[in-house]
């Protein structure tokens, strides 16, 4: 099915710890600002300013081991995963109501397939027919 993805950003997973001083510490490294400290009042994510060319950046407070992952938008989420499925990527879960998929690529990396945050367009996102 035709949908458009796009690189969303990029979620630095953080074990434990207190999210205000990893946003911040973030914040300082990578000279953006915290853009809400607390996105939705549930001490889980902090969102730093928007990069060039609309990549955000979260701070999220994790349960397993601390890592970067990256987040693909889709306006279709199902015809995403099933496209990176087709490339050897493994589903690994579907959290908070499959609200997003975590995913695993062939070298072993996590990235996340979620619902975009702005419309998708020729100009901002990749149409796969």
């Amino acid at each position: 099915m035709a949908h458009r993805s796009r690189l969303a950003g990029f979620m630095i997973d953080c074990q434990g710890g207190d999210l205000g001083e990893a946003a911040t510490f973030w914040s300082k490294a990578l000279g953006l600002d915290i853009a809400d400290p607390d996105e939705d009042g549930l001490d889980r994510y902090a969102v730093l300013e928007k990069m060039r060319g609309d990549l955000h950046v979260e701070v999220q407070k994790v349960d397993h081991e601390s890592r970067v992952h990256l987040d693909i938008e889709s306006d279709d989420i199902e015809a995403e995963v099933a496209r990176l499925k087709a490339f050897g990527a493994l589903e690994i879960a579907r959290p908070y109501d499959s609200r997003w998929v975590v995913m695993q690529a062939p070298t072993g990396h996590r990235f996340c397939v979620v619902r975009p945050k702005g419309k998708l367009t020729a100009d901002n996102a990749k149409r796969w027919d």
